[in-house]
């Protein structure tokens, strides 16, 4: 590979934190997942609606690995609908909705898929598509960006260790 091409990508680990201005969502937890092609996320409730004539959704976000504490009701247009093939193998009709997503200190504008992750581990992938000419992944690393404040990542694994108490 040009040595040129790789010195303009940015290093990242497998799994790196990321955030999404306008939803107001600080940190989340992103697995770096070069297999699937669009981006995709967890979400709750979701619901079609019609705004101005264009077809829009509302839907919760949990920013939280395996907690539900801190959701986020957000709306969205829908950019399109398609078919994706699950990690089950199934092929799923989801909406697609186009958002500005901050990750290793790049903003970007990713595609991202909204399902049901409840049974993953992580609450959200980010696929090739966004992957491309931006990132390279070194893949026996983790958060090469950084990690938010010690209060943030506490604050996660107690949510996570109550759901695990429950």
């Amino acid at each position: 590979m040009n040595q040129k091409y790789l010195n303009k990508l940015t290093p990242i680990g497998w799994r790196e934190w990321a955030s999404f201005p306008d939803w107001g969502i600080d940190y989340i937890k992103v697995k770096i997942d070069s297999g699937a092609k669009t981006s995709s996320i967890h979400v709750d409730d979701l619901v079609y609606f019609e705004k101005e004539n264009t077809s829009w959704v509302r839907f919760k976000v949990s920013p939280w690995q395996k907690s539900n504490e801190d959701q986020m009701t957000v709306e969205s247009p829908v950019h399109s609908q398609r078919e994706i093939r699950s990690s089950s193998g199934y092929l799923e009709k989801r909406p697609v909705v186009v958002v500005l997503l901050k990750v290793a200190g790049k903003v970007l504008e990713v595609e991202l898929s909204l399902t049901n992750r409840s049974k993953m581990g992580f609450r959200m992938l980010l696929g090739r598509e966004a992957l491309n000419g931006n990132f390279q992944i070194i893949t026996g690393k983790s958060y090469l960006s950084g990690k938010p404040p010690k209060e943030i990542r506490q604050m996660n694994n107690r949510r996570k260790w109550k759901k695990e108490r429950k």
